[in-house]
């Protein structure tokens, strides 16, 4: 199992719209994925102000649904709702 996440870290003076994110960005993005199960989190306590994470059975599968996505859209959407850009991991799930 691959998990494709994205971290918004917190950072001194930035701003992040957890309601457009959630609402708008994600809803476009899983669309476009094919997917229902992204996972959105709020960062309370930690370095992240936000994340997003996808699961997917391979890396084969990751990368064919990466394939999908309109990335200039995902990068002109960021002023929307965050001044931070997102970091993104890619890790193998074991166990």
């Amino acid at each position: 199992m691959i998990r494709w996440t994205v971290f918004y870290p917190k950072t001194e003076g930035a701003t992040f719209d957890h309601d457009y994110y959630r609402d708008k960005h994600i809803p476009v993005f899983a669309a476009a994925l094919g997917r229902s199960d992204v996972e959105v989190t709020r960062g309370i306590d930690g370095p992240h102000e936000a994340t997003a994470t996808v699961t997917f059975e391979s890396l084969d599968e990751l990368k064919a649904a990466l394939g999908k996505l309109d990335f200039t859209f995902l990068v002109n959407d960021l002023p929307n709702y965050s001044t931070v850009p997102g970091q993104v991991q890619i890790s193998e799930i074991t166990s």
